[in-house]
């Protein structure tokens, strides 16, 4: 953008007399200036705290309040390929967030898997359905038939 300001200018000034070519290098390098103590990539957007990207309220996930008793849980799996290794997933769990990382961190260590906390689920690397489930039985939670 200012290489091609910077050539449109210079053809014009070259088409002058040398008095109003002197004249219009002063206010070329004025305007270079102005252009350079300006952000270049600023394009006219104003990024206040109110703005957002579309100017809509985002729609907020839905909070789990409800905390059950494991005997009250009805888990089930889903299984998904990630950049082609196999996630096992169990949701959803009703706990509070202390409650289901300290239950991940057990079952990690149980399965000798690595896994992570989403939302309401827990997802854990590879095929580890069968193993998870006989962990979780041995806790109490319930699954869907």
């Amino acid at each position: 953008m200012i290489i091609t300001i910077i050539i449109i200018l210079f053809n014009k000034f070259l088409r002058q007399p040398i008095n109003e070519y002197i004249v219009s290098l002063y206010y070329f390098f004025k305007l270079m200036e102005s252009l350079m103590k300006k952000n270049l990539f600023d394009m006219g957007a104003n990024f206040e705290d109110t703005w957002t990207s579309d100017n809509k309220e985002k729609a907020r996930k839905k909070v789990i309040l409800e905390i059950k008793a494991p005997q009250k849980h009805q888990l089930h799996f889903a299984k998904e390929k990630r950049r082609g290794k196999v996630v096992s997933i169990v949701k959803p769990f009703y706990l509070s967030s202390n409650d289901l990382k300290a239950l991940l961190k057990t079952l990690k260590k149980n399965l000798g898997t690595g896994g992570t906390v989403k939302d309401e689920s827990l997802e854990f690397q590879g095929e580890v359905q069968e193993k998870l489930r006989i962990q979780l039985e041995k806790q109490g939670y319930g699954f869907k038939k």
